[in-house]
């Protein structure tokens, strides 16, 4: 897939998901097989970029190209601005957000809450476009709501303003994450426009991703919370769109090492404190479906600090090595047993959870 002068990998790409896609996850997922990643959402007002958190999120140091940061706002010059200063910290491509449809967001008319006015729309593009010399890409949903789905008005509004790719949520502002993703609506956008369209929305297997591609002629993939945990669907997902066969699950000592380095990154970039406390949530995710996952997650919830973290990631796996030689992280199905539950049944009779 091409976005402006940047041919990609391949047509996956990693949604932007605050709190979740910082740097270490970023890499994390490129190295299993992302085409594109896009940095967690920043804000268009420059003056905030002094908080703790802003700063981690400008951070681009030791990223592969095309580094995609999105920004978010609904003043055409602070967009305009903020565009211009994330160029000068790396930014290769400039994504800007509307689409989320969270109300703090949408209260401040940002988000999707922009797609209510078209003409503020346009002077939002042409005022992002005009101020980079890098492509700038747009992410929006169908519509504000389910009786104004107007996608494939600000589709071709963006394509005349200059955006390079468009990724679309196949869902409404109203419909948040709820019912079904509108890949109907996503097949009408594809063919209202000459511009690359990326599919997101409940695409949470390498099967689905096939078949939505099928289904909307889009020009890409994008993979949002099916990540979460799974960053190993961007592996799956490549090798089967290539073969049509799904590859062999992961071995259980390479689900190991890469849950430690990503563990370590996240120590490393937001310090101790910051770094145990952030942890937390991405081991929830890594073994929500794992045998004795709860059992594990429970126990990591309390410890405080990394060496201790560290060390219970490493017993749970080794445990969990003891009886299965590999594990597919995203079925959660090991690959020496007839099923999981099985499985389950012997790790928890070997004691993961053994000190």
């Amino acid at each position: 897939m091409q976005i402006g002068p940047y041919t990609l990998a391949n047509n996956l790409v990693l949604a932007p998901m605050a709190g979740v896609t910082d740097r270490p996850f970023r890499q994390l997922c490129r190295q299993l097989g992302a085409g594109l990643v896009v940095s967690e959402m920043v804000t268009a007002d420059t003056r905030l970029w002094h908080s703790r958190k802003s700063r981690h999120r400008l951070d681009h140091r030791g990223e592969p190209g095309p580094i995609s940061v999105q920004i978010a706002g609904g003043d055409p010059g602070m967009l305009a601005e903020a565009a211009a200063a994330n160029v000068e910290f790396g930014a290769q491509i400039v994504d800007i957000n509307m689409g989320c449809p969270a109300k703090k967001v949408c209260k401040k008319a940002a988000g999707s809450a922009l797609l209510r006015d078209e003409t503020l729309v346009r002077d939002i593009l042409e005022a992002v476009v005009s101020a980079v010399d890098v492509p700038v890409t747009l992410k929006i949903r169908t519509g504000w709501s389910r009786e104004a789905r107007n996608g494939v008005n600000i589709a071709q509004l963006a394509e005349s303003c200059g955006i390079r790719a468009l990724a679309v949520h196949g869902r409404t502002r109203e419909d948040k994450f709820e019912g079904e993703a509108e890949y109907e609506t996503i097949a009408r956008i594809v063919a209202s426009v000459n511009i690359p369209v990326i599919a997101n929305g409940d695409i949470d297997s390498p099967q689905k991703a096939k078949r939505v591609l099928e289904t909307t002629s889009a020009g890409g993939i994008m993979i949002g919370r099916a990540a979460q945990g799974n960053p190993w669907i961007f592996r799956d997902t490549v090798h089967y769109l290539t073969h049509g066969a799904l590859p062999a699950s992961p071995e259980v000592r390479e689900v190991a090492t890469l849950v430690l380095q990503h563990l370590g990154a996240l120590h490393q970039l937001y310090g101790e404190d910051a770094g145990v406390r952030i942890a937390r949530k991405h081991l929830g995710w890594y073994t929500q479906a794992l045998p004795e996952g709860e059992m594990f997650r429970q126990k990591f919830n309390r410890l405080t600090g990394p060496d201790a973290q560290r060390q219970a990631v490493e017993q749970y796996f080794h445990n969990l090595e003891d009886v299965a030689d590999r594990i597919d992280i995203g079925r959660y199905v090991v690959s020496d047993a007839d099923t999981r539950e099985g499985v389950a049944q012997d790790i928890a009779q070997q004691g993961v959870m053994a000190a």
